[in-house]
C-alpha cells in the first residue's frame, strides 16, 4: 500500500494544502486538496474519495474535481461516506446553485460524473478493490474515521476528532493495522479552542494514543496542524515519548 500526502494541513497558504490523502494513485481520502495538488493525468485516475465530514476543508476540491473529470470524460467517481456526509453534500455542495449537480451530469465514459455511496458504519464496504469501514469519531458534526483494508495490511485515518472512544477500541481489535493518519490541530496551551472544535493537541493525543496497545509500533503520520500553530504543535509532539510519531510534509509518500 503507498500513501501519497497531497495535502496534510489544517488550513491553507501558499506552502499549506488542507486534507487529501491518496491510496495506490486510486483512492482519495478527504478532498480538501485534491485539485490543488494533483496533476489531471492523477486525478483522472481517481476511483473514489472517501469523505469524513462535510466540513469544506474535506470537501472543496470535490467541487473543481468533478468538473476537471466530466471535461476528461472520466468514468464516474464514487464518492463514499456516512448518510449524514451524503445529505450535507446534496443540500449544501452538489446543489445546482452553489455549484453544478455533478451526480446529474454525465459524463462520456458512461454513467454520472460523480456517484454518491453510502457508508453504513463499521460495517466493512468494498470500495475501489479495498475494504472499507467507517468509525464515528469525536467531532462538531457527524464525522467518521476510516480502515481501509487491503492485501492484509490497514490503514488507519482519523478523520477530524479530539477525545474519542470507539475510534481507538476498533483499532485495538485490527490486528492487520500497519499505519495511522491520525488529527492533531493545536497546541497545548489552545487545549479550550481544541475542545470546543473538536480536535486534539499533543497532550490528548498523547491520552487517547495510549490506549492502542503496541502503539510504538505502528507508524503514526501526524496531520490536521494550523499553519499558524505549526511549529509550536511539532516541537511539544516532539517531546512526547513511547509512540512512532511523524509529520509528513506535502507529497511525500510512504509504503506500509
Amino acid at each position: 500500500m503507498e500513501l501519497r500526502i497531497v495535502g496534510c494541513h489544517g488550513g491553507e497558504t501558499p506552502k499549506h494544502r488542507a486534507s487529501t490523502f491518496v491510496v495506490d494513485g486510486t483512492l482519495a481520502i478527504d478532498a480538501g486538496s485534491v485539485t490543488r495538488g494533483l496533476e489531471l493525468d492523477a486525478q483522472g485516475k481517481l476511483d473514489a474519495c472517501l469523505v469524513s465530514h462535510a466540513h469544506l476543508d474535506h470537501v472543496r476540491d470535490l467541487a473543481t474535481l468533478a468538473d476537471n473529470r466530466c471535461q476528461m470524460g472520466s468514468k464516474p467517481l464514487v464518492v463514499a461516506g456516512t448518510k449524514p456526509v451524503l445529505d450535507a453534500l446534496r443540500a449544501h455542495f452538489f446543489n445546482g446553485v452553489l455549484w453544478p449537480d455533478f451526480t446529474r451530469i454525465p459524463t462520456t465514459a458512461g454513467g454520472m460524473t460523480v456517484e454518491l455511496v453510502e457508508l453504513p458504519l463499521e460495517t466493512p464496504t468494498e470500495i475501489a478493490g479495498r475494504v472499507v469501514r467507517a468509525i464515528p469519531v469525536t467531532h462538531t458534526i457527524d464525522c467518521t474515521g476510516f480502515v481501509v483494508e487491503q492485501d492484509g495490511h490497514a490503514l488507519a485515518y482519523s478523520g477530524d476528532t479530539g477525545p474519542t472512544e470507539r475510534f481507538w477500541e476498533v483499532l485495538a481489535q485490527t490486528p492487520t493495522l500497519r499505519a495511522m493518519l491520525v488529527e492533531v490541530s493545536f497546541p497545548d496551551r489552545m487545549a479550550g479552542l481544541a475542545k470546543v472544535s473538536g480536535h486534539y493537541t499533543p497532550a490528548s493525543l498523547a491520552e487517547d494514543l495510549k490506549k492502542l496497545p503496541n502503539v510504538d509500533r505502528v507508524p503514526t503520520l501526524l496531520y490536521h496542524i494550523k499553519p499558524f500553530f505549526q511549529r509550536e504543535v511539532e516541537t511539544e509532539c516532539a517531546r512526547l515519548h513511547g509512540f512512532s510519531l511523524e509529520v509528513p510534509g506535502l507529497d511525500d509518500s510512504f509504503r506500509f
